[in-house]
């Protein structure tokens, strides 16, 4: 199991390099993640529970660098969702805003993976959208808005795309692996005895033409919830 777990590791790598490089778009990110969902749901389904039960919780921190909240904030916990992993934001000992997600290791190197690849396809629609306008300069609340209404589009996508993939797995007679997974990551977190808090809105200012073009950006884009013939590792 251990290999198989190295080889998906090693996989997802491989993808995450190739489609950050390349500025993926939004739909190539999207596609991106249903292709690693894929890639999970085989490996598990190739397992028992009980190995899946034996599997240990990890967590993955992923750095902003950023002192204040970034846009992307609005779709982290739909990624969370999406990778049947916890989320929760925290600051380290400089202040950085910082993201930790717990859960079964595959899980959570597939969440690294999709933060990364949505991630880049913010900056490059918004490459695309700024450069389309010919900005001779932009303000922050532009920029922001853009990328949280982006954001927030993508959230309801990912969230979408879980469920289609579970109906999916239902419908093919296999196990139910989300239940599977949330039971032992449930398990596990409630171990941890952490007190969280909900977070509060910004306050900042959103620029209402660039939230809604980011937000459309998304929205006019179709969901591709598997990939068909990819070959089997």
């Amino acid at each position: 199991m251990t290999t198989d777990l190295d080889k998906l590791k090693t996989r997802l790598q491989a993808l995450r390099a190739k489609t950050v490089a390349n500025g993926c778009t939004e739909e190539e990110a999207l596609s991106a993640a249903a292709k690693v969902a894929e890639l999970l749901d085989r490996h598990d389904l190739s397992i028992s529970d009980l190995e899946i039960r034996e599997e240990q919780c990890e967590r993955a921190v992923v750095d902003t660098n950023k002192k204040q909240r970034q846009p992307i904030s609005a779709c982290v916990p739909a990624i969370a969702e999406f990778c049947d992993c916890k989320v929760w934001r925290e600051k380290d000992a400089n202040g950085r805003v910082r993201f930790v997600f717990f859960g079964l290791k595959p899980g959570i190197e597939m969440a690294r993976y999709v933060y990364d690849v949505i991630a880049s396809a913010m900056q490059t629609a918004w490459e695309r959208y700024s450069g389309a306008r010919r900005f001779i300069r932009y303000t922050q609340d532009e920029k922001g808005s853009f990328l949280f209404g982006m954001a927030v589009s993508i959230a309801d996508k990912l969230i979408a795309m879980k469920a289609e993939r579970r109906a999916a797995n239902r419908a093919g007679g296999g196990r139910d692996l989300v239940v599977v997974r949330q039971a032992i990551v449930e398990v596990e977190f409630a171990k941890l005895d952490l007190t969280l808090r909900q977070g509060r809105a910004s306050g900042k200012r959103v620029a209402a033409e660039a939230f809604e073009a980011g937000q459309t950006a998304g929205q006019s884009l179709a969901i591709h919830p598997g990939i068909g013939g990819d070959r089997k590792d």
